[in-house]
């Protein structure tokens, strides 16, 4: 067996591992690159492997750094199927198209403004495409063993990340592999632990937060502190937050604040409406989450669903009090761009991100104490107040992911993936000197032996 890691390696985008063995291929996640402008144009670079003979690919769950290039295969020629959960599979049916969408509309809104390079300025794939590529996915149940091919199989087990998040094991003739997936944390507000993996030979595990361990969980107090600064001020929250996951443990958050009448009972918008319908998902998979019927009722029935264009850009007007709740989570792409530039130059609002930011991400800059950011080809002067509810990230952290992989038994490579060199390289540390057991952190397009 050969693995090619063609994605997530010194990031924590655009995942894609690769298997060889005896004439198939089997692509695991595959995912767009985001972030810094290097890492994106690998988007548009042909894949060093022929995707013709790419026989199948299985993800670990719907979030675009694994899911989003999938439209981007097809229309490059594969011809296999895209094996995932029943969650991964209905989230991708909202995800897959947006995406496309968003990006016909970017590349329709650089060639009417002028602010590209290209002429034309293309999508790297469109909403069409996205819905031809959907027709290739086959629901895999979790805990079941598949075995399609003569000694190959693989099992899909909860990773706890998101709904449908799933770890990998692939076995072939006697050995395995175990892909984490991004893990999920023991202590979330919203997703039930991670199952406890089965051992395997080689792990390949995300190292997203490798390096550090997450802050005592006091988003409750955190969020509540900085909405209350802002309803004082008499002005808006804009909350960046990606549309599965993240938006509706904010919306779970918002709703116990109000209940517990530790923030005023100011309008809450949700400015995807992809993200609504992620939210009613919530209802079908009820196995996976801790949310009562009562709290996913809730989470939905007390936000104003903003569907239309016309009315998104009435949320740029708001003269009183508000919460906006809008993808993408590191302010990369969609709707809340248009926010970010009517609230970002006061100093009266707050743009409040909610976890991870990749490097080369607006999210990231703002963060970081940039005091302009570029949108739409202009430079946006930062005036508003900026924060970061660290506590409420749904990977797994250091010790997390440690615990996690306890349950291995001396296997023969650790490979850490899906995270920024120093944190990729802090979880090697670690692991080896906890087990003593061989680790590496791959590079982009390395291949290995096993």
């Amino acid at each position: 067996m050969r693995i090619d890691f063609l994605g997530g390696t010194g990031t924590v985008t655009g995942s894609k591992y690769l298997l060889t063995h005896e004439g198939r291929r089997l692509l695991i996640d595959c995912g767009l690159f985001q972030g810094l402008k290097q890492l994106r144009l690998r988007n548009w670079d042909a894949l060093p492997v022929d995707v013709g003979s790419i026989n199948a690919v299985l993800l670990t769950h719907a979030h675009m750094d694994h899911s989003g290039f999938v439209p981007r295969l097809v229309r490059l020629g594969f011809k296999g199927r895209v094996y995932c959960s029943a969650a991964t599979l209905e989230l991708c049916e909202l995800l897959l198209p947006d995406s496309g969408r968003l990006q016909e509309e970017e590349a329709n809104y650089a060639n009417r403004h002028g602010h590209s390079k290209h002429k034309p300025a293309l999508p790297l794939y469109t909403e069409q495409d996205a819905r031809t590529a959907l027709k290739r996915f086959e629901v895999i149940p979790f805990g079941q063993e598949c075995a399609p091919w003569t000694g190959w199989s693989w099992r899909l087990q909860r990773a706890g990340h998101i709904l449908g998040a799933g770890s990998l094991r692939v076995g072939w003739q006697g050995s395995s592999i175990l892909f984490s997936g991004d893990l999920g944390r023991s202590d979330d507000l919203v997703m039930r632990p991670p199952e406890v993996a089965e051992p395997a030979d080689y792990v390949v595990v995300e190292s997203t937060y490798g390096d550090r361990k997450h802050p005592a969980s006091t988003i409750l107090a955190d969020l509540a502190a900085a909405i209350n600064r802002t309803a004082a001020r008499g002005d808006v929250v804009v909350i960046p937050a990606f549309a599965v996951g993240r938006a509706q443990a904010l919306l779970h958050c918002i709703q116990l604040l109000k209940q517990a009448r530790r923030i005023p009972d100011m309008p809450v918008y949700l400015n995807s409406p992809m993200a609504a319908d992620a939210t009613r998902i919530y209802r079908k998979h009820m196995d996976e989450h801790r949310l009562s019927a009562e709290q996913c009722a809730a989470m939905q029935g007390q936000t104003i669903i903003v569907n239309t264009i016309e009315e998104s850009q009435r949320l740029n007007t708001l003269g009183f009090p508000s919460i906006i709740v809008s993808a993408s989570g590191m302010a990369t792409g969609g709707r809340v761009l248009h926010h970010l530039k009517a609230y970002v130059p006061s100093a009266r609002n707050t743009i409040l991100f909610a976890g991870f930011q990749a490097a080369g991400t607006r999210g990231a800059a703002m963060v970081a104490g940039a005091q302009a950011i570029k949108i739409h080809g202009t430079y946006v002067p930062v005036r508003a107040e900026v924060a970061n509810l660290q506590a409420l990230s749904s990977h797994a952290d250091r010790d997390q992911l440690l615990a996690w992989l306890d349950a291995q038994r001396a296997p023969r490579q650790v490979f850490m993936t899906h995270g920024e060199p120093v944190a990729a390289d802090a979880l090697r540390l670690a692991v080896q000197e906890r087990h003593g057991w061989p680790c590496a952190v791959p590079e982009y397009c390395e291949s290995r032996e096993l």
